[in-house]
């Protein structure tokens, strides 16, 4: 592990849904340039969205332009699908991003995760799909996090894939919803139909050695064995080249007590008949790339290794980006000593065979929670006057990690620097970490007394005696246990999440910018041993051993009177010129939230634009960057200059935006839809559109 090059490598050598309606309905049937660059083919025709991030680089773009700066404003609300009426979704926020593909939309709705097509012109409901009951489907620890369908044309069909959060893969026709003729096996359960899906977990674990050591038959009801571990999903597959890939997820490491669990493994299937053709270990295996970065063994039994965010590819190459967290227990890894490839990574796979083509690992021996949060994008670029097509990943430590996507090669150097060590009993952490020298980064890294709250001398103050609780530092300051000698309540590490699901991030391939959103947040964990705090009668334990220690009372770091610790803004908009990786100019998210404007503490002081505490919600057209200020700003929508950052118009939305946006041409007319969440409204999706001409 030590070292001071670059990590990064290239390879050398059951009617699983019921249909629950059928409706017939109507099937209806595009600059800045400050350094050139090579505009980008998606493969999705003009005015559709195929992909949840808009094309399989996931760029959350969309090339149309009747929609413009003077006329934003003249936005009016099309129609409002409410996602209530599919049951609850997790704290009422849904994730999922719809697709419009030959004049219909598709999404997923609910923690059933019912799949809905619709009108894009009205928002009625054409037809549902919604999976069986199974014990596994309550076991889930992500059902309310769907983010979407995939699709793919199969013989000139169109076909909805769908991942249920019960690990069951399901292909269904696009314009009716039935399940699709001879594709998959048939799933012995009540309720499932005998085609059209695939039971993914024999495949997952038919090679894995805790299952073959496993003295009992696979029950395709529960499933994995608790003992053993858990897998779901929370993110729908992508199809690339016939090949539909399928991510996956686990319990949120910072709930996990015990060492054991069932690595995520990425999955490949035949897109026309659902047969299964690869599997990549994500945990490498004896003889496999990486396998020694796993020490004490721990690659036999610890898992939690998977993809939970979205994947990206380039079909011209048959690439697929794979984007990874942590292993098995955030805030302590002493049970797992070694870098953990390929935990925390973003890995390029042959997308014909699962072969890794290269990798790159963003933190190494990962206890921070620093999962890769967001698909990457991938743009193509002129760096130094070279055309390059390369792919970027933004994180949760506040960088841009960019890569040549085919070749995996970092565009600008990444540094492996020397990081703080641990003093938790077991713990071997990393002596270095990579870090970009390009571009710079775009969140508060670390904490300071420099960076705290100065309101007033007052606030000020309190701040200072807050912080006499707690370790503060760098970058991936290293935990403390509870008891610690110093006296110290925590430690605290920030960023906590500057890129996050909650705003991906979004480009323009025309000028090869991204936009990036961050929101500013420290994060306070206080680490006991794990049998403290086991819930052995929870059915979503898994595992046996109890970890030396875990995590408790999360989120305990305040700031004085209810009010931020550290300074603002509190979340932004920044503009990354990916041709030379510089940073373009920033901007607050929103407007500063009427609960710090009318703060007691804060009578007569003039503030600067705070921003709201959320990330951003972000998309963009040919002529506009369009925001929504996420789930704790204010019901409203933005159009922002895309090459200044100047706030051009807004508009209103009946609830909060949320995630992701996306946009179509129907019937000659421009459209934008948002995912919104609010009083009323949970998991809604509100579509706006320009008055009747």
């Amino acid at each position: 592990m030590q070292g001071s090059m670059t990590r990064f490598a290239i390879r050398t050598s059951l009617g699983a849904f019921l249909v629950v309606g059928v409706v017939a309905g109507a099937v209806g049937g595009v600059l800045l340039a400050p350094v050139p660059a090579v505009a980008q083919e998606t493969g999705t025709p003009a005015g559709e969205w195929r992909y949840i991030g808009g094309d399989a680089g996931h760029t959350r773009y969309s090339g149309l332009d009747q929609i413009t700066a003077d006329n934003f404003e003249d936005l009016e609300l099309a129609w409002v699908w409410r996602g209530d009426n599919f049951g609850s979704s997790a704290l009422g926020v849904s994730r999922s991003t719809p697709i419009y593909v030959d004049g219909v939309l598709y999404t997923v709705a609910g923690e059933r995760r019912t799949v809905v097509a619709m009108d894009p012109a009205t928002g009625e409901t054409l037809w549902t799909f919604r999976e069986a009951h199974t014990t596994r489907f309550d076991r889930g620890m992500r059902q309310g996090y769907g983010k979407g369908v995939a699709y793919a044309e199969i013989d000139g069909r169109g076909v909805i894939y769908i991942i249920s959060p019960a690990f069951f893969l399901h292909a269904l026709d696009a314009k009716t919803g039935r399940p699709l003729e001879n594709w998959g096996n048939a799933v012995p359960l009540p309720g499932f139909p005998q085609t059209g899906v695939v039971d993914m977990l024999p495949d997952l674990i038919a090679d894995w050695g805790p299952w073959q050591s496993w003295d009992g038959a696979y029950d395709p009801d529960f499933g994995i064995p608790r003992e053993l571990g858990y897998i779901t999903s929370s993110s729908p597959p992508i199809v690339v080249n016939g090949v539909v890939v399928v991510g996956n997820s686990a319990e949120q490491g910072y709930n996990q007590t015990r060492v054991e669990n069932v690595p995520g493994d990425i999955l490949g299937y035949d897109a026309r008949t659902g047969e299964h053709k690869w599997k990549f270990h994500v945990i490498p295996r004896p003889g496999e790339f990486g396998h020694e970065t796993w020490e004490n063994d721990a690659w036999e039994w610890t898992g939690d290794v998977s993809s939970w965010a979205p994947l990206s590819a380039d079909a011209e190459r048959g690439l697929v980006y794979v984007p990874t967290n942590p292993p098995t227990i955030d805030f302590y890894g002493g049970f797992r000593p070694g870098d953990g490839l390929f935990g925390t990574s973003v890995i390029a796979l042959d997308v014909e065979t699962g072969e890794r083509v290269w990798h790159f690992q963003t933190v190494h021996h990962d206890i921070w929670n620093f999962d890769n949060p967001t698909a990457p994008v991938a743009l193509d670029v002129t760096v130094d006057g070279r055309p390059r097509q390369i792919v970027v990943q933004a994180t949760k430590q506040g960088w841009a990690y960019t890569f040549d996507r085919v070749t995996g090669e970092p565009v600008w150097p990444i540094e492996e620097r020397p990081v703080p060590q641990s003093e938790v009993p077991g713990e071997q952490l990393s002596p270095t970490q990579p870090m970009p020298t390009r571009p710079a980064a775009y969140e508060m890294q670390g904490l300071t007394e420099d960076d705290l709250i100065d309101f007033t001398p007052e606030l000020r103050a309190e701040a200072l005696e807050i912080i006499r609780n707690y370790r503060i530092g760098p970058i991936f300051n290293p935990p403390i246990q509870r008891g610690h000698p110093s006296g110290l309540r925590s430690f605290v590490s920030c960023p906590s999440g500057a890129s996050n699901i909650h705003g991906p991030t979004s480009a323009d391939p025309e000028t090869g910018i991204i936009y990036v959103g961050t929101r500013r947040g420290c994060r306070s964990e206080n680490i006991v041993p794990g049998e403290l705090i086991d819930a052995p009668n929870d059915i979503k334990t898994t595992g046996r051993t109890y970890s030396q220690f875990a995590v408790v009372n999360r989120g305990d770091f305040r700031g004085p009177q209810g009010l931020p610790i550290y300074k603002p803004p509190y979340s932004r908009i920044v503009a990354i010129d990916m041709n030379t990786g510089e940073h373009l100019w920033e901007t607050p998210n929103g407007d500063t939230p009427e609960r710090i404007r009318n703060h007691p503490a804060l009578q007569g002081v003039e503030l600067p634009n705070t921003g709201v505490p959320a990330h951003p919600v972000t998309m963009v057209t040919k002529t506009l960057l369009i925001t929504a200020e996420g789930t704790a700003g204010l019901p409203r929508l933005h159009a922002l200059d895309k090459r200044t950052g100047e706030r051009l118009g807004t508009v209103a939305l009946p609830a909060s935006g949320q995630y992701g946006m996306m946009g179509y041409l129907h019937e000659d007319r421009q459209y934008i839809v948002v995912q919104v969440a609010g009083p009323g409204l949970p998991g809604s999706l509100a579509a706006l559109r320009l008055p009747t001409p």
